[in-house]
């Protein structure tokens, strides 16, 4: 499958990118600039330069079969770059996706999501953001997948995760970068994950076997 990471230059799509590449698909990776080129087609990614913030458009040129978004503005940008990435890109994204027919729609983005409005007033407009990005492509003709993971670590993937399109025990509400990889990268094969929303935490499950079992 031919797949377009946006956000492939972040911390997860880093880890995307890399792993598309060992399971042979043909990963095309968008960045912002010339500089980040080189790290991405060492992790076996062709780098495509686009802006989200401006014209998206060159990412799709070459006629991905599937995208999988995985762009944030990060924790020290204000509400302004929050809105324009988190967002506007997402929004831009998804109506890219439809215009040129990748049908397959990865998003990542956040256990809890769906109560933007109880989330403290600093992290709130990253909330909002996603929650009107998830909106908006729930109401897409997109085969979508909305990954919502909890709270991010750098510890090492387990393979093993608690997922579920409602999980009623939240427990520990931390998921590695690399689990989270490791989903949304199986989720672009599995047609019974098609049009819905799974929250993701770590667990005891195999990745597939969760994903399967949604």
């Amino acid at each position: 499958m031919k797949v377009l990471v946006i956000g492939s230059h972040g911390q997860i799509g880093k880890k995307i990118t890399a792993k598309l590449h060992k399971e042979n698909h043909e990963v095309l990776a968008m960045v912002r600039n010339e500089a980040q080129v080189e790290e991405m087609e060492k992790l076996g990614g062709k780098a495509i330069i686009a802006d989200l913030e401006g014209d998206l458009s060159p990412a799709f040129n070459e006629k991905p079969d599937a995208v999988i978004f995985t762009a944030g503005s990060g924790a020290h940008t204000g509400k302004d770059k929050t809105m324009s990435v988190d967002l506007q890109g997402a929004l831009k994204s998804i109506d890219e996706s439809v215009k040129h027919g990748a049908s397959r729609f990865v998003m990542i983005s956040a256990l809890g999501a769906n109560n933007a409005e109880q989330a403290p007033d600093s992290m709130r407009p990253y909330f909002v953001a996603k929650s009107e990005a998830d909106q908006y492509l729930v109401q897409s003709e997109l085969d979508y997948t909305i990954l919502r993971p909890g709270r991010l670590t750098d510890n090492a993937g387990k393979g093993s995760v608690n997922a579920s399109e409602s999980i009623e025990d939240y427990g520990n509400r931390e998921i590695s970068r690399d689990d989270v990889a490791t989903a949304a990268v199986a989720l672009l094969g599995m047609r019974n994950t098609h049009k819905k929303v799974i929250e993701l935490l770590e667990g005891n499950t195999p990745v597939h076997d969760a994903l399967q079992a949604i």
